[in-house]
């Protein structure tokens, strides 16, 4: 099964924990495994080299041997058999014989030299059993622990998990434009808490900024509304002429661009509120396209167009048979969003732009150098128009349309076809 590529916090520190615990437990372990394993060695060292001092005063008084004590044992280490002089010594002995063993042998001469050796084995098995008994306990003490440490570690990560998410939950919320998110109060004094607060004041300083921006474009948009009124009102006093088509010209991109800035102020403070009605999805999108004056050919699926473009070729009503599925929308808004789309495709792409119909999603579509990638990356920025060969305008007509969607609560996604070319994708919501 293939690790999942985002594991949550909670998991990584109760992973870290179990690994923490088994680090803990094996190092007790071994360090009071060989503590214990020296002691017992050592114990019998004291107990070979005290065995022998006895067995040795019993045979020079008395002749006779020690339970445990002998001569010139067979099973004697090599290394015991010919001490250099009187004095005693012990060695260890690794072998196991018959359930004897390992053993440490305590030895001395019980005269001066070429007399016997006397012997003395003690036997360490008891005393290992009881070793092997310690490693197992430790054993499963370790797995007791570890089994109350996971959980107990897993409690205390989800309930970090879960500050932190709030924090997260905020942020992103406070990305997709909800200026009034906040985190509140964070119980305790930590990182986590402090890291809450600073959401909390990065939000109040991005919202007053953002609101003194705003009310500047909305105050801008509403001082210059008169005065272009009054210039557009003024060049039909011109006299006839080219002068006077391209001062008006200029006028009226000038209205339109102040129009522009006051519907995006009035999206920015929420003021914008849909009126739905009932309306055919293909019908409204045919009429937007046909308000922009552009050439755009509209394909709404499943409805039969193919008389109705023949009536349109005779220069008749161009009605299909067939306007597509209902929709519940506000109509005026959805012509404003795809209207503002074929705007874009043929001021900014190539011919031939299409619009396709298919349920409750409509596509625009044009064949020029798509969408540069800053703005596939970050959206649309106001008075943005991307790359040189995209054309010109003041860069409002996407930041409206995704405005617009946002009020209808439909979802206006940018991407660049395979094969070239700016793709717009607007799906409405369900009923």
């Amino acid at each position: 099964m293939p690790w999942p590529d985002r594991v949550s916090l909670r998991w990584k520190i109760a992973a870290l924990a179990a690994a923490t615990a088994c680090l803990v437990a094996a190092a007790v372990g071994v360090l009071v495994h060989l503590w214990t394993a020296s002691d017992i060695r050592s114990r019998a060292q004291m107990r070979a080299f005290n065995g022998v001092y006895s067995a040795v005063d019993t045979y020079r008084r008395t002749g006779a041997l020690a339970d445990g004590a002998a001569l010139d044992p067979a099973g004697l280490p090599g290394v015991l058999r010919e001490p250099a002089d009187e004095k005693r010594h012990t060695a260890y002995d690794g072998r196991i014989e018959d359930n004897v063993g390992p053993s440490v042998w305590g030895v001395q001469r019980v005269a001066g030299p070429g007399s016997p050796v006397l012997a003395v084995q003690i036997n360490m098995s008891p005393e290992l059993h009881d070793l092997r008994r310690l490693d197992m306990s430790m054993a499963v003490a370790s797995l007791v622990s570890l089994a109350a440490a996971v959980p107990l570690a897993a409690y205390g990560a989800g309930l970090l998990g879960r500050r932190l998410r709030r924090v997260s939950e905020t942020a992103g919320r406070i990305s997709a434009g909800d200026l009034d998110a906040r985190t509140g109060p964070t119980k305790g004094g930590d990182e986590v808490a402090e890291i809450a607060a600073t959401v909390d004041l990065m939000a109040d300083s991005l919202g007053r900024r953002l609101r003194t921006e705003r009310r500047f474009t909305a105050d801008v948009a509403h001082e210059l509304r008169t005065p272009v009124g009054g210039l557009l009102a003024a060049t039909d006093l011109l006299p006839a002429g080219e002068t006077e088509d391209l001062v008006r010209a200029r006028v009226r991109d000038l209205r339109g661009l102040v129009e522009d800035l006051l519907e995006i102020s009035r999206l920015d403070a929420g003021a914008e509120h849909p009126v739905r009605a009932h309306v055919p999805l293909g019908a409204v999108v045919r009429e937007a396209v046909a308000r922009t004056g552009f050439d755009a050919s509209v394909t709404v699926a499943g409805a039969r167009d193919t008389a109705a473009a023949r009536r349109a070729e005779a220069g008749e009503s161009a009605e299909p048979t067939e306007p597509g599925e209902t929709v519940e929308t506000d109509p005026r808004r959805l012509e404003r969003i795809v209207g503002n789309l074929v705007v874009n495709a043929h001021r900014h792409g190539d011919a031939p732009v299409e619009v396709t119909v298919e349920g409750r999603t409509v596509v625009v579509r044009d064949h020029g150098p798509g969408f540069p990638p800053d703005l596939l990356l970050e959206g649309p920025r106001r008075f943005h128009t991307g790359a040189a060969e995209r054309g010109s305008g003041h860069g409002l007509g996407l930041t409206i349309a995704l405005g617009q969607a946002r009020v209808l609560g439909a979802e206006l996604r940018l991407d660049n076809a395979p094969d070239g070319g700016a793709v717009a994708t607007l799906r409405l919501p369900p009923s």
